[in-house]
């Protein structure tokens, strides 16, 4: 009787430490998540990956910059900085690479595939030779239509005298796009705006620009306040507006509830880029919103960094935490969670999973608490939470300088390829071509 007692007992024992392990979300995290490869790209100067596509093929597109014009470059003659596209196949070889720019420098930072199997990039540019046919300032966004191939198909240069950086790209539903970054308002006079005043605007703002399907022009606005505000992604709704998301350290103008120093600033505007409403997220310290995905039920997700312990911040673990916030269709904070450990911890980009949940990279100091392991100063960071924003597993990769990943994608297959650059050439980085060079990261 003793003995069936006790076999009873250790095995309600048992279940009752299974059950609690699967209700601990600590324990849904996979600490044996590796990298399948890691790989540099690049030559003897400067070379970044800024954004990753998956593309219909099964592949990937790769977007960035370079200022070398050696080793895993090959069509550039200069050393000034210009756009770099990489396009990979289903088994992570390359197909083609190409630069584009003009004598002076041209910083890439997003990429999509357009409908028609081609690619649209967009970024920034000084020059007005070369690719670049023209400038109206000091920098200009500029977004390039190539084909499937990659071979440029048509350009466009928007800007004013100051510094206007594009930044985020996305194809609308009537096959235009929407391009956003940052106006130097105060350089631009005013100017920038489709239909209305400036009023109180300085520095820089975010700045919308809906374009048709051939990069002409239907309308543009400008939205912030007199410090400075950057936008970093957008979304376009079911009612074909759009959701734009990034920082702002202004408290005025179109700035209703500053919270302190920079806050998650997300913008609501119409399909004819007329605002809708406008929230401030975060604490008194800084926090930056870089990426917005739709939810499944309507809503929406977005991904940066706190360095804030109040207000909307629950808690932070350290110096800066990754923070997700989600939001309802009308602007109100439905959740919030922190990732991170006792050191500096951002996400740079945001993805939906195929398999539920998101995709998430940034860059880690932290080898405490949420984050497993550290090789050096920052590693590159890949995440995957659930739809309730746990974590379900992360991993680092880098070495003992400085890596960071910017870009993050689901490829058909559901392996994942992140993207960013690496000044490391030990620990898991391989080879090391010049100062720093593109990094290519994926897990199967």
């Amino acid at each position: 009787m003793f003995i069936k007692r006790l076999s009873y007992l250790c095995t309600t024992l048992s279940f009752l430490i299974l059950f609690c392990c699967s209700n601990d979300d600590s324990t849904n995290r996979s600490i044996d998540i590796e990298a399948t490869f890691v790989k540099t790209f690049g030559g003897t100067k400067n070379d970044s990956g800024q954004a990753v596509v998956n593309t219909t093929d099964g592949g990937y597109a790769i977007l960035g910059y370079t200022q070398s014009n050696d080793e895993d470059i090959t069509d550039k003659l200069n050393e000034s900085f210009d756009y770099w596209v990489m396009k990979f196949d289903a088994q992570d070889n390359l197909q083609w690479q190409k630069t584009f720019g003009g004598s002076l420098d041209e910083r890439g930072s997003d990429i999509i595939q357009t409908q028609d199997g081609g690619y649209a990039l967009l970024g920034y540019s000084f020059s007005s030779d070369g690719d670049v046919t023209e400038n109206a300032g000091s920098q200009d966004y500029w977004l390039t239509k190539l084909d499937f191939d990659g071979n440029m198909t048509w350009q466009k240069s928007f800007g004013y005298q100051g510094a206007d950086t594009g930044i985020s790209v996305i194809q609308t539903n009537d096959q235009g796009y929407l391009i956003t970054g940052v106006l130097d308002v105060t350089a631009s006079g005013g100017e920038g705006n489709s239909s209305r005043t400036a009023n109180r605007h300085a520095g820089g703002d975010y700045w919308a620009l809906k374009l048709d399907a051939f990069g002409n022009i239907e309308w543009s606005r400008y939205f912030g306040g007199n410090f400075t505000d950057t936008p970093n992604d957008v979304i376009q709704t079911n009612d074909n507006g759009f959701v734009i998301v990034g920082s702002s350290d202004s408290d005025d103008t179109d700035i209703s509830g500053n919270l302190g120093t920079y806050d998650f600033w997300v913008l609501r505007i119409s399909s004819t880029g007329e605002m809708i409403w406008e929230r401030s997220f975060g604490g008194t310290q800084i926090d930056e919103a870089r990426a917005i995905v739709k939810t499944n039920d309507g809503n929406y997700l977005i991904a940066g960094d706190t360095r804030s312990n109040d207000n909307n911040v629950s808690k932070n673990n350290g110096a800066a935490d990754l923070w997700l916030i989600k939001i309802s269709s009308d602007g109100d904070l439905i959740w919030e969670k922190t990732i991170g450990g006792s050191n500096f911890d951002v996400s740079r980009a945001l993805v939906k999973s195929q398999n539920d949940g998101f995709l998430l990279a940034g860059s880690s100091r932290s080898n405490d608490i949420d984050v497993a392991i550290n090789q050096g100063q920052n590693d590159a960071w890949l995440l995957k939470v659930d739809t309730n924003g746990n974590l379900k597993w992360e991993t680092t990769v880098g070495g003992s300088n400085i890596d960071f990943t910017y870009g993050i994608a689901e490829l058909n297959d559901g392996s994942i390829i992140a993207v960013g650059d690496s000044t490391s050439s030990d620990g898991d980085i391989i080879e090391n071509k010049g100062f720093t060079d593109l990094l290519v990261i994926k897990i199967d």
